[in-house]
């Protein structure tokens, strides 16, 4: 099994706050109706085809739920075993298991989707390919891909580093992380920039990348 060091800091980061994130973020998409919108889409594509769909960095699960409740086999995957715990308690009905983006217990080829909400914000540049591979490894001819992130401010320059709350997170420029989807055989299909809103507490801009396993 990989165990990427970014991984293990970041479990460990996020098992000290898991609590307190799932009390503060457990309603995240009520004033996002386009990101609601854009999760519609996602799940209608993979309607299309077949498959469960996996949630990675699923958090306290609330994601998750809102896939379940599009009409998609979902379940949630973290490496933080405290918030797979709040997932298991407040959503008994669905599968959460914790787990490593860069190895993931999935056989290859087989899942419809791959939703990746914030999930990749503190992998740092050079540890993302190896995240992305593992995306593309598990997803089936077809499926679909969800990359929600945070885009630098400069679409030439690849990443930028910022303070989070938990721990360094990163931007990323919207051509530098389709071209890394591209490299593992997985084909844009659509991007969405949000600019921020005034009452955002970061003012970056918002990516969602969908695409494709060829």
């Amino acid at each position: 099994m990989v165990e990427l060091g970014s991984l293990s800091a970041a479990r460990d980061a996020y098992d000290a706050v898991a609590t307190r994130y799932a009390q503060h973020f457990t309603d995240t998409l009520r004033d996002r109706p386009l990101e609601r919108a854009l999760l519609a889409a996602f799940a209608e594509s993979v309607r299309a085809g077949e498959g469960e769909v996996v949630d990675l960095g699923c958090g306290p699960g609330h994601i998750t739920a809102h896939l379940g409740r599009l009409g998609l086999r979902a379940f949630g995957v973290d490496a933080s075993p405290a918030m797979i715990g709040l997932a298991r308690e407040a959503y008994p009905e669905l599968r959460f298991e914790v787990g490593s983006m860069a190895a993931l217990n999935i056989a290859d080829g087989t899942l419809g989707g791959v939703l990746s909400r914030s999930s990749i914000i503190h992998i740092p540049p050079q540890d993302l390919p190896a995240v992305v591979a593992e995306f593309a490894r598990v997803l089936a001819p077809g499926g679909q891909l969800l990359i929600s992130c945070f885009a630098t401010d400069d679409p030439t320059i690849p990443t930028q580093s910022f303070d989070h709350s938990v721990m360094t997170a990163y931007r990323w420029s919207p051509n530098r992380l389709a071209g890394l989807l591209r490299d593992v055989g997985v084909s844009e299909v659509a991007r969405v920039l949000c600019e921020p809103k005034p009452t955002d507490k970061r003012q970056f801009k918002e990516l969602h990348l969908l695409a494709a396993r060829n």
